[in-house]
């Protein structure tokens, strides 16, 4: 009972009593008599077999599960983690005091903490800061979990964290400048090292070198996050995996990652869930995740009771059995025993752990703030409460491990230090910090040169497509797959259409073959969601996996695909991480349907689109989107294409609808042959898949090159052309398929390959070879108030020559994407189209 639910009892609580009354554990209750107190049983777990009275057991017990550390560890599954746990926690030499240099230095951590924020409330009156007074005891805990890493010889930690106390861990765990953050509150910056637009202080990462008492160093780094504060853990992860991949570190103990989140928010953000459950899954895990809570024991205004249905904030990190250590925030020896088990625990299982510090907000949750508003009783409690620095100090001077005057000491040392950052930070201007380091050192960017063209030579085609026809011997493949591998084949005999998925899988093999690795994630994407990919092959007999774009060349780049757990958001991100600290793997992300990006649209505001501007942090993330209007319905038709051109500005991301394979293929290859790093969002097809017009020819992929916009191929009498019809993606097929039909020379099609950034010569270019045209118009299947239409038609009507005038085309506005009635929809593509020819 002790061991599963003597935490119940524990005291956590700073501001709480002592003593926490649960029945179930209450002697009393055991129905034992004096008698039975004093018998001699021998138990196990203690370090062993031990001998000692009932009694003396029971102390123990509540020694260690019942006083300011409570355990939860019982839920784990496997009997040797949890024998591990207990082996290091029953033990009596578990609850000796720590070594007087430890409380030391967790002293001094802990002044500095303090005193910084309370320097910043009076230099800054006002400010919001999100400080960390009520919490400081957070700083020796993540010291002490780097300190242990540094001495274990990890080399990087890459956290995240919430906005409660970022500043803090800038200033003295990564070693920012004080006088930089100091001018961040002067807005004293230099305006030719601005991050484009800039965010505010509190959301900033930046990257330093910590070093441990023993002189180990590690690199440790903040990744910046918008206010949407829990979203940072999957870029965190992926970040920390690309850095793993780059290291060759396979057993992940050289890069980990540090999440700190406040308790509302992992109770109440689904993402924090999202997170969690990639981190024992094949394509995500990275070795496990120390997490630290920040248990304000509120949100906002909030009480625990308003903001979550399980008793403990931690309660959903139980899902995957991580054990979970709840410390007492103003108790700093206990807590830095969590810190040390917590690292001890993750480097030895590789899993996650959580250490829940219970604490409380000095000044609610922002310095601007009035909690008494909403709770007077407990802001009443914690302005009667002495700071953990001045509770901690004085225990330190009571049992003589240090005198008063050395306390007073490191105060004095700390405000000389701040006293002369804030003079420097007046004096001048001060730049931004770094990035965080990407994965690839200095030498491997050198190397890689991008050399703008993307055509690969037909050997080098024939012999990609060698390697992704040519399977083991004896390997037995599922019998309908036999006609399309015997299709692909036919490229190394000579002339033959290359389909869509073909296209993709040269792409990729040609990337590995000359040196880019090459990672794709999403929904069901290594079969692919419309049966088309087929990247991973299993024998139908024994089962066993073969990836052909494994086997490309004996020196190749890695090649990754991951069937991604059913998540978008926290898998989106997970890539975003990746793509920013890995520039030169080529690194996919794919919605099974372009409607469900939906789900991950923090991701893409907050990250993907902004990144750069906000904070340096340049990505070339590619993200696939089914999107077409097939009748399936408002919830697989439409990737919400007018959503991405609504984020475009500055050039930040390129929006693609190719319409042929070739295109894709070059595209592909484009996003890392390119210099410059800006995502990638492409409008992928579903049905015309297997239509035979998007289908194109070898020297077409060998030897061609991306085209922003496609001229009509058919208008061969351009002085005969009396109408342009443009459009993008799957509607030029059936426009196509009715041009054919009716054979009308005065009309042509002209397709806008990339919708941004917007191709403006190109399209003067076309229309100006059109010189009798005079009806020029858009037309598109989504609704008026969807797609391209409302993005385009202002760069359009400038783009084309005096006196030519630009026409709508398409469905009316709608607040739904499409019908739900196939039949509905046929009448509405066929009306559309044929309206463009009358």
């Amino acid at each position: 009972l002790y061991r599963v639910r003597g935490h119940l009892i524990a005291h956590l609580d700073p501001l709480g009593d002592h003593a926490r009354y649960h029945p179930e554990l209450d002697p009393a209750n055991f129905g034992l008599t004096l008698w039975d107190l004093d018998r001699e049983f021998v138990t196990g777990g203690l370090g062993g077999m031990q001998r000692g009275t009932l009694r003396e057991i029971l102390n123990i017990l509540r020694e260690t599960y019942c006083q300011r550390m409570g355990v939860e560890y019982r839920h784990i599954q496997d009997p040797g983690e949890k024998q591990w746990i207990l082996e290091r926690i029953e033990p009596a030499e578990a609850r000796a005091p720590m070594h007087p240099e430890t409380r030391k230095t967790t002293l001094r951590r802990l002044v500095e903490a303090e005193d910084f924020e309370r320097y910043l409330h009076t230099k800054f009156i006002g400010h919001k800061r999100f400080g960390l007074e009520g919490a400081e005891t957070t700083i020796p805990v993540l010291a002490k979990v780097l300190a242990e890493a540094a001495n274990a010889g990890v080399a990087e930690a890459v956290i995240g964290m919430a906005h409660r106390g970022r500043l803090n861990v800038l200033a003295n765990i990564v070693g920012k400048a004080l006088p930089k953050i100091l001018s961040e509150f002067e807005e004293n910056t230099d305006p030719l090292a601005t991050q484009g637009s800039g965010d505010v202080k509190y959301h900033l990462g930046s990257s330093g070198t910590f070093r441990s008492n023993e002189g180990n160093e590690i690199l440790v780094s903040v990744a910046p996050n918008p206010s949407h504060l829990e979203w940072v853990n999957p870029v965190v992860e992926g970040i920390v995996r690309a850095k793993q991949a780059r290291r060759g570190d396979r057993e992940r103990e050289k890069v980990i990652p540090v999440l700190i989140h406040g308790d509302a928010a992992f109770a109440g953000q689904g993402v924090v869930w999202e997170t969690i459950n990639l981190s024992q899954l094949h394509g995500y895990r990275t070795g496990g995740t120390i997490h630290i809570i920040i248990n304000n024991q509120i949100g906002f205004t909030t009480t625990p009771e308003g903001a979550r249905s399980s008793h403990y904030a931690s309660d959903v990190a139980r899902a995957i059995q991580a054990p979970i250590f709840h410390v007492n925030g103003d108790d700093p020896d206990t807590a830095i025993r969590a810190a040390i088990l917590s690292f001890a625990y993750r480097q030895r299982f590789k899993k996650d752990v959580v250490i829940d510090i219970f604490c409380y907000r000095r000044h609610g949750h922002n310095e601007g703030d009035e909690p008494s508003y909403t709770q007077p009783l407990l802001y009443r409690r914690i302005a009667e409460r002495p700071s953990v620095v001045t509770l901690y100090a004085q225990k330190l001077v009571r049992e003589g491990v240090l005198a008063q005057a050395d306390v007073d000491g490191i105060h004095e040392a700390m405000q000389r230090r701040l006293d002369a950052a804030y003079e420097d930070s007046r004096s001048g201007t001060h730049h931004f910090e770094p990035d965080i380091p990407l994965a690839v050192s200095e030498e491997e960017l050198k190397e890689f040169q991008p050399e703008g063209g993307t055509s690969v030579g037909i050997r080098l085609l024939r012999e990609v497509a060698r390697g992704l026809t040519l399977l083991p011997e004896g390997f037995r493949l599922h019998p309908k797959l036999i006609p399309l591998f015997a299709r692909r084949r036919k490229l190394l005999e000579g002339e033959t259409e290359i389909d869509w998925a073909y296209a993709e899988a040269l792409a990729f093999g040609t990337l590995v073959y000359e040196g880019t690795p090459v990672r794709l994630s999403g929904q069901d994407s290594a079969r692919g969601t419309f049966s088309q990919r087929h990247l991973v092959l299993r024998d139908l007999v024994t089962n066993q996996e073969y990836v052909p774009l494994q086997h490309i060349h004996p020196d190749q780049a890695q090649f990754e695909v991951f069937d991604s757990s059913l998540s978008e958001a926290g898998v989106l991100g997970f890539e975003f991480g990746y793509s920013v600290a890995d520039p030169l793997t080529l690194v996919i992300w794919e919605a099974q349907f372009g409607d469900f990006a939906n789900s991950a649209q923090v991701i893409i505001d907050n990250f993907i689109v902004s990144s750069e501007a906000k904070w340096r942090q340049p990505c070339d993330l590619v993200l696939l989107l089914p999107h077409g209007f097939e009748g399936q319905g408002p919830e697989h038709s439409s990737a919400r294409l007018e959503r991405f051109l609504s984020l475009c500005a500055a050039d930040n991301i390129r929006v693609c609808n190719p319409t042929t394979a070739a295109q894709y293929f070059h595209l592909l290859r484009r996003q890392v042959r390119d210099a410059k790093r800006i995502p990638l969002v492409v409008m992928t097809p579903k049905s015309t898949l297997r239509d035979p017009g998007t289908a194109s020819k070898p020297l077409e992929i060998a030897d061609g090159a991306f085209e922003v916009v496609l001229d009509d191929p058919r208008a061969r009498d351009k002085d005969a052309v009396r109408r342009i019809l443009m459009c993008s993606g799957k509607v030029y097929y059936d426009l196509f398929a009715e041009q054919e039909r009716r054979k009308n020379a005065e009309i042509a099609i002209v397709r806008l390959e990339q919708l941004y950034p917007f191709p403006e010569w190109h399209v003067t270019n076309v229309v100006g070879s059109y010189p009798r045209a005079r009806e020029i118009m858009w037309v598109q299947e989504e609704p008026q108030n969807q797609g391209a239409w409302n993005a385009v038609r202002q760069r359009i009507a400038d783009s084309l020559p005096f006196g030519r005038a630009l026409r709508y085309l398409g469905r009316p506005e709608n607040p739904s994407t499409a019908t739900g009635s196939l039949r509905a929809h046929r009448k509405e593509q066929a009306a559309l189209v044929a309206a463009a020819f009358e």
